[in-house]
């Protein structure tokens, strides 16, 4: 097997390709060390063709696959799709639209985020060889049975995708895993502004000056992580971050006895930078500080018992229908639902809420019960 390297072959194999009504896509990439992604390999697959191509090939284009991405005529399928579309976030091309099986597999009932491998043996009764797995993918060339292990994730996709499909269609259930497939594809889970970079955090105080330096120092981290190519644990952690805009350290020494940050850390390359970061977010707090609603919490924290009990029926009503429980509600979900009937929350709408969230609501109102019945629990209606 040779994957493609010059451009001719993969305007080729695109051609083949770009009628059939789905493509199964899957990216072997590393960033252990890096903060981008280095794309290593593709794999793409139809129920006719198959292909592995190699984006580190000198002079390869890969502008043709980058369009079939983007084709909206193409159902684009990916297992545990989100580091694969962040990928070609990074290239420009997004792909639309999509369909994760891993997310599928939950509405299906194989359990909570399903690994491939289990999937194709449950579907497919194939074993998948996991001999490659742990493979350096930017090292060449490749042996055969590197990419016939690479290749195998996107064939055997190509043969489970209909499957899947035709099981959720008969279930009813395909409406809801489109649901899911619509924040998967929403740009804002792929922003990388470092300006944003405070969202992916979750900031444990509301005072206008922590909010400040909260979100000036996320977005120092962000900017230095690109500029240097890092992860952002290896700028600053992310406890840090808290620290720094709760403590608020104004000097060197400051910083350098906050406890979250290395030993010496006010002394090193790093240090004047962060510092400069919290002195802008202080001189204009108000500018710096995003607008954020502080929770509404009557009498102290979310009940625990409450909690409780919405994971009891949350579980009760996920085996009754065969659904993975964290595709209906996670836990923090419970608990915003604990404090407030109306919680802007995924499992207080659509089928989620007729599936469990309306029955949440009636727990909460002691309108229902929870009864044990053998091993299983029952809902019932409160006497």
């Amino acid at each position: 097997m040779k994957p493609i390297t010059a451009t001719p072959d993969l305007v080729a194999f695109c051609d083949h390709v770009k009628s059939s009504p789905f493509l199964t896509v899957d990216t072997e990439f590393m960033r252990e060390t890096t903060y981008w992604p280095k794309l290593c390999l593709i794999q793409a697959a139809t129920a006719d063709h198959h292909a592995v191509i190699d984006p580190l090939a000198e002079g390869l284009d890969l502008a043709p696959f980058l369009a079939l991405l983007t084709d909206t005529s193409i159902l684009k399928v990916f297992h545990a799709a989100r580091q694969d579309i962040e990928i070609f976030h990074n290239l420009g091309a997004p792909p639309t639209p999509i369909f994760d099986t891993q997310v599928a597999a939950m509405a299906a009932g194989f359990g909570e985020q399903i690994a491939y491998d289990a999937l194709v043996r449950q579907m497919l009764n194939v074993d998948v060889d996991k001999s490659s797995r742990f493979t350096d993918w930017a090292r060449r060339p490749l042996s055969e049975a590197q990419l016939t292990y690479a290749l195998g994730d996107v064939v055997h996709l190509a043969a489970l995708f209909p499957k899947l499909k035709q099981r959720l269609e008969r279930e009813g259930r395909l409406g809801w895993v489109a649901e899911e497939m619509t924040g998967l594809t929403d740009p804002a889970l792929y922003d990388v502004a470092p300006e944003n970079a405070w969202k992916r955090l979750k900031p444990r105080r509301f005072t206008v000056k922590y909010l400040a330096v909260f979100a000036s120092v996320a977005a120092w981290r962000e900017r230095t992580a690109q500029q240097r190519d890092q992860p952002r644990g290896r700028i600053v952690k992310d406890d840090a971050i808290d620290e720094i805009a709760t403590q608020l350290p104004t000097d060197l020494d400051a910083l350098s006895r906050l406890r979250s940050l290395p030993k010496g850390f006010g002394g090193s390359r790093f240090g004047p930078d962060l510092l400069a970061a919290v002195k802008e977010a202080l001189a204009d707090p108000d500018a710096w500080a995003p607008k954020l609603d502080k929770p509404q919490h009557s009498g102290g924290p979310p009940p625990g018992a409450v909690v409780e009990l919405l994971k009891v029926l949350l579980k009760a009503r996920a085996e009754d229908a065969g659904v993975a429980p964290k595709l209906i509600a996670t836990v923090p979900d419970l608990e915003k639902i604990a404090s407030d009937d109306h919680a802007p929350v995924a499992a207080l709408q659509g089928w989620r809420k007729e599936l469990f969230g309306a029955d949440a609501l009636k727990l909460k109102r002691g309108e229902l019960a929870l009864m044990l019945e053998g091993a299983r629990v029952r809902v019932v209606e409160a006497q």
